[in-house]
């Protein structure tokens, strides 16, 4: 097909005369811009890309010959002005816009070429300041491409240097583009300044009113891959990243090998990633559809990773692994002969990875140096017409037997039903004992240890542990004394002097006399049932110690 004339514009396509550019990033710009101008199309431009254009002997005409105007406001104040706005907007079949245009002196501006700000790029910048954020909010660019996008009809607007091949390609082609690409670069355009305000309104609530429920919920995530398929393999699925990611996280993590990762994958691999996270010793979990069937605190990684894998073996077949300490030799080494799905770690020695190059569909995520958690953000669930959100954290108790001598007794029961609610500042104060007989310091040890773990347990969720590993889990049953036989079962002679943890309050006796009757010797839970009385009595009748927490860990 040929040159195409005016009239050709009805049939599906728009003739580019002029364009005008001002880029950020300015990538590929250059070579765009020769391009343009071999086809004989003028260009207006503004500031750093006009002179960056003007050096490689690109013919540039400045926006403000163009308006008259000079920019001013350093710059704040350049392409607001309607001898620009004009020129995209206007309504190529409209008489009425045309006459407006001659009347005034405006010419079409046909190609809008336009990206933002580094905003994302300011505020990801360590110790980057809330005024160079603010200079960094584009006003002027999300205004030029809104207006180019809405007039998709007869504009085409380009967000991002990877379109400029295809517009070259239709323009050489037809000195026009086509309308099925004007309407996806529109699309395109829409998103992509939807996201740029999504994300300056979020890091801004960020920073004025952390930790509250803003009034309205904005979501902003870009696209970073998409996936086989969802939780089953009829549903499609892809993969989008929290611009405002703050801390290691798996979004960030870099696969080192394997096959491609699953929706299922990130889901486990979230999972185990945030349960080792928990600790500052070294740790690790194994993870089978979200759940921990095995995790472990040790002296080293290695010590850690053996532990969690024989608490449950059997379950631990194609498993998520996640480790808090890099993976080394002597890991890869327990490891190669079993079938996992993915390992994420910190990092992965060289002899390791040689190890574990043999399992060519095993995936190795290595996420850098954990990070302290900083300050909760805001999880989401979605439900059918809405949306659920709520704050992520939760307490943050050290693994430290040395509060044992700190922990109080029941003696103290109702001032410290009062104490919940003033004052939570130590990590004792959420723990304290309401039986006859305190934890030894290894039954703490243990009781905290299963604590931190059963957070990531889905409900109805009951946690066996013993020397700072698990060794029976019961989770997402529909009754709690369901989830303590599970954990019984799970756990047969290993319950004998155990520790238990029950992410909700006994709404009856019988989960702590099925404890019991295993062997198990101390007890974690929030309290707070109206039964309460019944599970303290049964728990001295067993001569168990129990502490109460006041703080509920349903996960769903």
């Amino acid at each position: 097909m040929g040159r195409l004339g005016a009239h050709d514009i009805h049939r599906g396509y728009a003739m580019v005369k002029r364009a005008l550019i001002s880029v950020s990033d300015k990538a590929g710009i250059v070579e765009f811009a020769v391009a343009l101008q071999k086809e004989g199309i003028e260009i207006l431009s503004t500031g750093g890309t006009a002179k960056l254009l003007r050096d490689n002997g690109i013919v540039v005409k400045e926006v403000s010959e163009q308006t008259g105007h000079p920019e001013i406001l350093s710059g704040r104040v350049k392409t607001l002005h309607p001898r620009i706005h004009a020129g995209i907007l206007a309504n190529r079949d409209s008489e009425e816009h045309m006459q407006a245009l001659v009347k005034y002196a405006v010419d079409e501006i046909d190609l809008v070429v336009v990206n933002l700000y580094p905003f994302q790029k300011t505020i990801e910048r360590e110790n980057a300041s809330l005024a160079e954020a603010i200079e960094n909010i584009d006003i002027g660019g999300p205004a030029m491409v809104r207006s180019a996008a809405k007039n998709f009809e007869h504009v085409a607007v380009v967000v991002s240097p990877e379109d400029y091949p295809q517009i070259i390609n239709e323009i050489q082609k037809h000195k026009a583009i086509t309308q099925v690409t004007m309407r996806k670069l529109a699309l395109k355009a829409f998103q992509h300044t939807a996201f740029y305000d999504t994300l300056i309104a979020m890091y801004l609530h960020s920073m004025f009113e952390a930790g509250t429920m803003p009034d309205t919920y904005l979501l902003g995530a870009s696209k970073k891959q998409s996936l086989r398929y969802g939780e089953n393999p009829h549903q499609e699925a892809a993969f989008y990243v929290d611009p405002l990611r703050s801390t290691s996280n798996i979004a960030l993590a870099k696969q080192l090998q394997g096959k491609e990762l699953s929706y299922n994958n990130y889901l486990d691999m979230d999972a185990a990633f945030e349960l080792v996270h928990e600790f500052e010793y070294p740790a690790a979990t194994v993870i089978k559809h979200t759940n921990p069937c095995g995790a472990a605190v040790g002296k080293s990684a290695e010590e850690a990773l053996e532990k969690a894998y024989n608490a449950d073996p059997m379950s631990a077949f194609g498993c998520i692994i996640a480790l808090n300490r890099g993976c080394t030799k002597a890991c890869a080494e327990f490891l190669k002969d079993k079938f996992i799905e993915v390992i994420v770690a910190p990092s992965f020695d060289d002899d390791a990875k040689a190890i574990l190059s043999s399992k060519k569909s095993l995936r190795l995520m290595e996420t850098g140096p954990l990070e302290k958690k900083k300050a909760s953000r805001l999880t989401l669930k979605k439900i059918s017409g809405g949306l659920l959100v709520q704050s992520k954290s939760f307490p943050q108790i050290r693994l430290d037997i040395e509060i044992i001598d700190k922990l109080p007794t029941r003696d103290d029961f109702n001032e410290l039903l009062m104490a919940w609610k003033k004052d939570m500042a130590k990590p004792w104060q959420r723990f304290f004992c309401v039986t006859k007989r305190k934890p030894a310091k290894e039954e703490l040890a243990d009781l905290i240890f299963a604590w931190k773990v059963n957070k990531h347990v889905k409900s109805n969720a009951v946690l066996y542990a013993k020397g700072l590993v698990t060794v029976g889990i019961g989770a997402g049953q529909m009754s709690r004394v369901d989830s303590t036989i599970i954990a019984s079962q799970k756990a047969g002679d290993r319950a004998k002097g155990a520790a238990m943890s029950s992410d909700a309050f006994f709404p009856f006796r019988d989960g702590i006399d099925e404890a019991a009757k295993v062997g198990i010797t101390s007890i974690i839970q929030p309290g707070g049932s109206i039964r309460d009385k019944e599970a303290i009595e049964a728990a001295d009748q067993h001569s168990m110690a129990m502490l109460f927490t006041g703080i509920r860990l349903f996960k769903h």
